[in-house]
């Protein structure tokens, strides 16, 4: 049951050219039963699918269906760490002293464990 739930995901994700629900190699739910659900860790065959699953994972935000459903990117105590200098270094940056315009222009972000600067798309005005 929860290899097809998986794989329901996967599908809204996925490309039409690509096969990532075939990557899947195992499929475990975490923890216990909450009102919330449980989590469920998915283990792929390959790291390319995983990094397509990742970018494309935002496909499930527009969906109202699986609106609540979240896929993050399990990590070691090592890479937990290092994530939580970045967002106290991301930050520290927000509250520097930075212009109005840099605020509306801009803003950092963390990205594949890494700290960018994350431009805002500007909104154009219909007059």
């Amino acid at each position: 049951m929860e290899r097809e739930l998986a794989k329901t995901f996967i599908k809204q994700i996925q490309d039409s050219t690509q096969e990532l629900d075939q990557e899947m190699e195992e499929v475990i739910r975490l923890g216990r039963y909450s009102e919330g659900g449980r989590p469920m860790k998915v283990r792929l065959r390959s790291q390319v699918a995983v990094e397509e699953i990742m970018a494309r994972k935002g496909k499930l935000a527009d969906n109202t269906e699986h609106k609540d459903i979240w896929i993050i990117r399990d990590m070691n105590l090592k890479e937990r760490e290092k994530g939580k200098v970045l967002i106290s270094e991301a930050k520290e940056k927000k509250n520097e002293k930075r212009t109005e315009i840099e605020k509306k222009n801009f803003y950092w972000r963390i990205l594949d464990m890494r700290l960018k600067k994350w431009y805002l798309q500007k909104k154009e005005e219909v007059v």
